[in-house]
């Protein structure tokens, strides 16, 4: 007698990450350059401050072209028909978030497809990223965690431990948000969005237009 179930599991949330420590210099240089700009902080319940974009300044054109590609990979990668697709970039910007600082969570609409992180200063203490489970019908009923130290099909949130250097990528529709800030020194991270453009001829490679 059978008694073993076939298990299969289908709606996957992705949550992509990667080190790529050799932009850093780079991208540091332009989040410093864009933060000195503000003079004081935007918010006194989340003290926060945060730069204009600039996915289309020159310097960090080669951070940018990665994002954009890998973004495009990621499509692909999920089963997107991306044959006439190319990436194009909404938002590119950095946070700096002093202590007691914190992010709601939430999504991004407007068309946006995927969104990030790019951490450059992570100071001990700091705030962690956390996502949240997608699935509005489980939240409804779910029961209490075995252990909520282990990620499992009953989680209902997963953080992950910044470090500098360290890219994250998840689709929009995943929420998204940060544990409060617990360090007296500011954590730095870049803030990313992109969406999708159909081309009228068939694009034959990734591609990232930015505009």
């Amino acid at each position: 007698m059978n008694n073993e179930l076939t298990t299969e599991f289908y709606f996957p949330s992705g949550v992509y990450t990667i080190k790529k420590p050799e932009y850093l210099n780079a991208v540091k240089d332009i989040a410093e350059e864009y933060l000195s700009k503000i003079e004081k902080i935007e918010n006194e319940l989340y003290p926060v401050k945060m730069t204009d974009n600039f996915y289309n300044d020159e310097r960090i054109k080669d951070f940018v072209s990665f994002i954009g590609s890998t973004s495009w990979n990621i499509l692909d990668s999920q089963g997107v028909n991306t044959t006439n697709l190319n990436t194009t970039f909404y938002e590119m910007w950095c946070q700096e978030h002093y202590k007691h600082s914190a992010m709601d969570e939430h999504i991004h609409a407007n068309g946006a497809q995927i969104v990030g992180f790019y951490f450059l200063d992570t100071p001990e203490n700091c705030s962690k990223p956390v996502i949240h489970d997608p699935r509005i019908g489980k939240k409804q009923i779910s029961l209490p965690e075995k252990d909520m130290s282990q990620a499992s099909y009953s989680s209902g949130m997963i953080n992950f431990k910044p470090e500098p250097g360290l890219l994250i990528f998840t689709n929009s529709w995943l929420a998204h948000s940060f544990t409060r800030h617990g360090s007296d020194e500011p954590i730095r991270f870049v803030h990313f969005t992109l969406g999708v453009q159909y081309n009228a001829s068939v694009c034959v490679s990734p591609a990232t237009e930015i505009i």
